[in-house]
């Protein structure tokens, strides 16, 4: 994610902000150029100040911005959702207030994760568009009821991703991350696992040649996924630190996959603010220079993946202390392995692919 500004005032604001603190201009997300920017009314529309062209677009807010979960904007004869809502197929009760604040904190998390997803230039469209091939989020919730074509299920099928809206409470979330035994559970970490699983059946699995050099670093999916899952619950692999990011990744390449795209977009979405702030380490200590680092390049536009480990890693080192000092967990609690940058670096070979 990137430094937003106020066109109006140049106020700093924040990717979720629906208007300037200083100035009070309403804010819009313009897609189509991955920016926030400061709206002014004209005939019933907004015009964008971040559009300098000759012939400003006429800009609406997506439908969902009137239930205080969405700041994008759609052009005008479009589709009344954003690329990003207009994901949705089954939402939250909003007649509930724990599940429409829920259903706000999924939003928010998604919205960030397509933000990620444009700036790759990977393929999104919605199974309202293309039924077979799309992508769908349906957010369930235990106190509401799921319609029969939702699963009740958590998880990834043929494009349909399912997230109980539960996940939207930090004590619900918790409770789930200790139940599971995991060191991190965030929301969008969540997404960014889930649609792990949806981009490998869009271009791994259509590919063969890709399919097989994927094999030869995660493990032959043809394995049985169901016997997989059933034994890293019954005895989950002591063992997996030396070739996994996670213990859950170790249960099947499929996961394995989903967990290594996850923390690649964990990465290079850190690395992007990191670089906009233009971030700076520089250790006092004489014996402590390897720690020292200019973060200064875009993730989503440079090949080497060593370069941009290189720049991460120590910031990690930097905030994990930070958060130690606050008594809060580790904001990155993993170790990335050699086996794991080998991974890394091939899901950032294959996407940068994508971003030309």
């Amino acid at each position: 994610m990137k430094i937003f500004s106020c066109q109006e005032c140049h106020q700093v604001v924040m990717f979720e902000n629906t208007h300037c603190e200083q100035c009070s201009s309403l804010l819009g997300f313009l897609p189509d150029q991955l920016v926030i920017s400061a709206l002014t009314p004209v005939d019933g529309a907004w015009q964008a100040l971040a559009d300098t062209s000759a012939t400003p677009k006429r800009w609406y807010y997506c439908e969902n911005h009137q239930h205080q979960v969405c700041n994008w904007m759609v052009e005008e004869g479009g589709s009344a959702f954003c690329i990003a809502c207009d994901l949705n197929r089954h939402i939250p009760n909003l007649a509930k207030i724990e599940e429409r604040q829920a259903w706000q904190e999924l939003e928010f998390a998604k919205h960030r994760l397509v933000y990620s997803l444009l700036r790759l230039g990977l393929p999104i469209i919605s199974k309202s568009q293309a039924p077979e091939e799309g992508l769908s989020f349906d957010f369930i919730s235990e106190n509401n009821v799921v319609p029969e074509d939702v699963s009740a299920m958590t998880g990834h099928a043929s494009g349909q991703v399912t997230i109980n809206a539960a996940e939207g409470n930090s004590a619900d979330r918790e409770q789930m991350r200790e139940d599971m035994n995991e060191s991190y559970r965030t929301v969008i970490g969540h997404f960014r696992h889930e649609i792990g699983h949806y981009y490998w059946e869009v271009i791994v699995a259509e590919d063969e040649q890709l399919l097989e050099e994927c094999r030869a670093i995660f493990g032959d999916d043809r394995e049985s996924y169901a016997e997989a899952l059933e034994a890293h619950y019954n005895t989950p692999n002591p063992e997996w630190q030396a070739e996994f990011i996670s213990a859950y990744a170790s249960s099947h390449p499929w996961e394995d996959w989903a967990e290594t795209w996850a923390h690649y977009l964990h990465i290079i979405d850190t690395l992007e603010m990191a670089s906009d702030l233009g971030l700076s380490l520089q250790p006092t200590g004489t014996n402590q220079q390897s720690l020292a680092v200019m973060v200064n390049i875009d993730p989503y536009h440079h090949d080497n993946f060593d370069d941009i480990l290189a720049q991460y890693v120590p910031l990690t080192f930097a905030v994990n202390n930070l958060n130690r000092g606050m008594g809060q967990p580790d904001l990155y609690p993993f170790i990335l392995v050699p086996a794991v940058r080998n991974k890394l670096n091939f899901v950032h070979k294959l996407l940068q692919k994508q971003v030309r």
